[in-house]
């Protein structure tokens, strides 16, 4: 009989175990990349991520209640909300970076990276330390655009 893993790691007196607890489960550290990509209403995450509907709902709500994301209203009738990334969730940017740059050096295809980041004011690429490039900037999340590689992702809709 196999064990599963729980979904806390209570022994562990460790940031990393407490911050897997949170965003740790695959879907979840998803829909944070797409919510970096522009992603904000449950229909575009669900289509993005082909995930069961019900899975996204709890890892939305999950999400919500440790401050990552906030739930905003955009439509009354019927009401309807969208996921905005908090000042919590924007301090993620640089692991998902990491983990998109890491994937794109060790695991992208043939074809290249799926997709790009790209600074805003001079079109530099990243480097493994979030600096342009092309000029030296040190970037930050608001400096960065993010456009499709030669891999081919698939980009949201503009919000």
């Amino acid at each position: 009989m196999a064990s599963m893993l729980g979904r806390t790691y209570e022994s562990q007196r460790c940031s990393v175990a407490r911050t897997l607890e949170l965003v740790g489960e695959r879907w979840t550290l998803l829909i944070v990349r797409d919510a970096f990509l522009g992603v904000r209403r449950f229909g575009d995450f669900a289509d993005r991520l082909g995930v069961a509907r019900n899975v996204l709902q709890d890892r939305l709500e999950r999400l919500v209640e440790a401050g990552v994301l906030t739930k905003v209203p955009y439509q009354e009738r019927p009401l309807r909300h969208e996921y905005r990334l908090t000042d919590m969730g924007r301090d993620l940017w640089p692991a998902i970076v990491a983990l998109l740059q890491f994937g794109d050096k060790h695991l992208t295809s043939e074809a290249g990276p799926p997709m790009l980041l790209l600074h805003r004011g001079c079109g530099g690429e990243l480097d493994d330390r979030r600096v342009c490039t092309k000029c030296g900037a040190a970037l930050e999340l608001r400096d960065v655009e993010t456009v499709a590689g030669p891999g081919g992702a698939r980009m949201p809709a503009a919000a």
